[in-house]
């Protein structure tokens, strides 16, 4: 069955790893086809280190090389002659990746043109992750490059290019995109994304003698839904975050009428 919400279904925010990171690359194949012949779209990836010491840092890796090997494979392999045995300790988690999209000019040495970030839970809440983003974003501002910013959690404080006070309440939604445009520099787009609507269409700008594409996140998150086979969410229980009243209500009646409460 497909998810009974009509548009961003609350339920997926408690999988966001899995569901940001497969919107990344359904987003990238959706734009690819509709880019002019030498733009490309791609997949680039920030890394968030934890250290004992410090704050996680981002840093961004030139190639990444990941082996996997499984223990009985190791314990069968021949000793090394004159090999002492080291004590194996675990060294905690795994980086923490992020990626995101940059579109860029295939034949003017890869210059940016534009960047698509859907936002994650690290960027809105206080720390090491929100303030990497917010440089990435002034950075991005500053050398006139188009920026994208797609929020489709209801969790943290906003991390738009536009101030959230100043957008007017009928588009202060559930989930929210913003576009900056670099040749529209003193002005933002605001798309409006409230729980009981379809996910907008948005136009992703590209260069000035570019026209925009388009990027339709309804088809991306029932993509990811679907894929990532969550016909196993139990909508039983309350959404994590909570909804706030009258959309808990709502789901509350939906559900019921599916028969999934």
């Amino acid at each position: 069955m497909p998810s009974p919400f009509p548009g961003m279904d609350p339920y997926l925010e408690a999988h966001w790893r899995d569901v940001h990171a497969a919107l990344i690359i359904y987003a990238r194949d959706q734009i690819q086809p509709q880019l002019p012949p030498e733009l490309r779209a791609r997949v680039e990836e920030r890394v968030l280190v934890d250290s004992p010491t410090e704050s996680p840092r981002a840093i961004y890796p030139d190639v990444r090389v990941v082996e996997t090997v499984r223990a009985r494979d190791v314990a069968s392999s021949p000793a090394t002659a004159g090999a002492a045995e080291p004590l194996v300790l675990d060294l905690g988690d795994e980086p923490m990746t992020e990626p995101f999209i940059e579109i860029v000019e295939a034949g003017s040495g890869h210059r940016l043109v534009t960047t698509i970030e859907v936002v994650s839970i690290a960027n809105k809440l206080p720390g090491e992750g929100r303030d990497k983003y917010l440089q990435k974003q002034r950075e991005r501002i500053q050398a006139r490059v188009n920026l994208v910013e797609i929020d489709l959690l209801r969790a943290g404080k906003r991390v738009f290019v536009m101030h959230d006070l100043r957008i007017p309440p009928s588009h202060r939604t559930a989930n929210q995109v913003c576009v900056w445009r670099a040749s529209r520099p003193g002005k933002a787009e605001v798309y409006r994304a409230p729980l009981r609507e379809r996910l907008p269409g948005i136009r992703v700008p590209l260069r000035p003698s570019d026209a925009d594409v388009t990027l339709d996140l309804q088809a991306l998150v029932e993509q990811c839904w679907r894929n990532g086979a969550y016909d196993d969410l139990d909508y039983r229980v309350e959404a994590d975050p909570t909804l706030d009243a009258d959309d808990r209500a709502w789901a509350d009646a939906l559900l019921r009428e599916r028969g999934l409460r």
